[in-house]
């Protein structure tokens, strides 16, 4: 059963376009000198008061890290085995991609979604070393941390105008933002920024409070009650939470993001299929807990870093359960993985699962390849309920019941993903609960990233009926339409020889 195609809110539809035509600018830079000008009329790239003109920022990115860029993987269904490690940027090239898709991400989202969620003006408060989630996301590569106390602020004109961008400080943060603060002027940070709100006279004034949502929620009590204190009576009745568009900045991915996920789940692929191999493990010697501190070596070679500590487990005939740590690996043996990377500031989060063969087999045993078929059965049923509009928990309940109608038993915990590997969005089932929850009740939207995570049990008839549990987790893209894998997923147990 095919869920039907849900249209895009009138309210997603300015953030739609904002995509699209930032997509139609970059393969064709003269579309934006025509007669209707979509990156202008957005406001853009073509910022009036700006430190740097922001298209020549982009521009001059672009052109510096051109000759490193490697050839780029596009997004697939299948998936490679043990693929090869694409090249990895050196430290420059790296922070040069991500300003450039900073300012990308600035110049298309942020009049879309403010203008979506009705907000005038939008404050946003971080200190150094204690950067909320949305500040720190705003941080050009070369800042990486707030400085002393940094305050930023969107104020939408109206009409059309552009953004302002501005920060009360004396940076300009790598022209992403105007400094907006004399000190010799105004000593008071807090007044300055409320002097710099007053003279707009926004009618919504949104700040990042949610008791729901940690992304949304990094004014702390003591910014708030500093903020509030500054700024004259009558604004303090027009503040609003940040929520929406808080969690919108981070779950919208964007062109240039997407062009570049594919090369980095490859990444993760591809030290996945190392880990599984003989390269790594010797049956009969290695550890499981050898296995996830190889993960952790391996990424200091690369200069690459895991956002949580790698899992290496393993399912065997006649134990209970998953076995981990000091455990040996043994032939007969079916291995799990979880494992995830921070590269280019966009995550993954992948599982997958190896079969060690045993002396003379050359296949995994048929009931733990039909485990896994399972499981990708329940891959499919998901994605096919993914709609714009519908709440994450209307998406879970409608593929647990076709998942178990077709008498599969499934366990659904999938999540967005992207600039946090537990992202930004509505949840789609927890492992722990499989009815509705909070975390589940917003919307799914178009131009967001998922960790399809899930698994499906069944019993093995060579393990004597034992019931196995088949995690599997692949990384994919929802366009409002389709949901596609970014780098192809796993359809066959990767095998390991118990011999060289």
């Amino acid at each position: 059963m095919h869920a039907p195609h849900l249209a895009a809110s009138r309210a997603d539809q300015p953030l739609l376009a904002s995509l699209r035509a930032h997509l139609r600018a970059s393969l064709d830079p003269g579309a934006a000198n025509g007669q209707s000008d979509p990156v202008e009329a957005r406001g853009g790239v073509k910022m009036a008061k700006r430190m740097i003109p922001r298209a020549a920022l982009a521009a001059a990115l672009i052109a510096s890290s051109a000759a490193a860029a490697p050839a780029p993987i596009t997004m697939s269904e299948t998936e490679t085995a043990a693929p090869a490690l694409p090249p990895i940027l050196a430290a420059r090239e790296r922070a040069e991609t991500e300003n450039r898709i900073l300012a990308e991400r600035l110049d298309a989202i942020i009049p879309a979604i403010m203008r979506a969620e009705g907000i005038d003006l939008w404050l946003l408060v971080a200190r150094e070393y204690f950067e909320e989630p949305v500040v720190a996301s705003m941080l050009d590569a070369e800042s990486m941390h707030a400085r002393r106390r940094t305050i930023l602020i969107f104020r939408d004109p109206g009409e059309g105008k552009p953004i302002e961008q501005l920060t009360v400080s004396r940076y300009g943060l790598a022209g992403l933002f105007s400094p907006a603060w004399d000190p010799a002027q105004q000593p008071d940070q807090w007044q300055a920024a409320a002097d710099i709100v007053a003279a707009r006279d926004p009618a919504r004034i949104a700040v990042n409070i949610s008791d729901l949502h940690q992304f949304a929620d990094g004014m702390t009590v003591s910014q708030y009650e500093r903020f509030t204190a500054a700024l004259p009576a009558a604004l303090r009745q027009r503040i609003v939470s940040g929520e929406n568009p808080a969690i919108r900045w981070l779950e919208t991915r964007t062109p240039a993001e997407m062009a570049l996920y594919p090369s980095i789940m490859r990444i993760a692929h591809a030290l996945i299929g190392e880990a599984f191999s003989r390269k790594v493990i010797t049956p009969g010697a290695t550890t499981a807990e050898q296995v996830q501190w190889w993960y952790r070596d391996r990424l200091l070679q690369l200069g690459l870093d895991a956002w949580f500590h790698p899992s290496i487990a393993i399912q065997r005939q006649g134990a209970k359960g998953m076995i981990e740590g000091a455990e040996v690996i043994q032939p007969g043996d079916l291995l799990w993985t979880d494992f995830g990377i921070t590269y280019l500031r966009l995550n993954t989060d992948t599982q997958h699962l190896a079969y060690v063969l045993k002396p003379g087999e050359t296949e995994a045993p048929a009931g733990l390849r039909q485990g896994l078929a399972n499981s990708n059965k329940v891959q499919d049923i998901l994605a096919r309920h993914f709609a714009v509009g519908r709440s994450g928990n209307q998406a879970l309940a409608l593929a647990r019941a076709e998942a178990v109608a077709a008498g599969l038993a499934p366990s659904i915990y999938s999540h967005p993903i992207g600039l946090h590997g537990h992202g930004a969005g509505p949840s789609i089932g927890f492992w722990d609960n499989q009815n509705a929850d909070p975390r589940g009740s917003a919307p799914i939207r178009a131009n967001t990233a998922w960790s399809i995570e899930l698994t499906s049990y069944a019993a093995v008839p060579e393990w004597g009926g034992q019931r196995v549990d088949f995690r599997t987790e692949e990384n994919a893209f929802f366009d409002g339409t389709t949901m596609r894998y970014i780098d192809g997923r796993q359809t066959s147990l990767t095998l390991i020889p118990s011999k060289p």
